[in-house]
């Protein structure tokens, strides 16, 4: 049980690292391309990656019989 709670907080950390990154990555290119180097874009996109990335770990951590990549048999 432990080694499913820990896989389950790696996965977590990992998927909000990423949306944020991407948020943030997104947010910069449209910030240099259509807002004038406004900085609201990047904080957006950014708290937007963060947001759906907490979002996803309440799930994952509330749902305790959900095994990602694995046929239950």
């Amino acid at each position: 049980m432990a080694d499913e709670h820990g896989r389950k907080w790696d996965r977590c950390l990992a998927d909000t690292a990423v949306k944020t990154v991407t948020g943030l990555a997104v947010g910069v290119v449209f910030s240099v391309l259509f807002f004038k180097r406004r900085t609201w874009p990047v904080a957006l996109g950014s708290g937007m990656g963060l947001g759906m990335g907490y979002s996803n770990c309440q799930h994952d951590l509330r749902s305790p019989y959900l095994i990602h990549g694995r046929t239950v048999r």
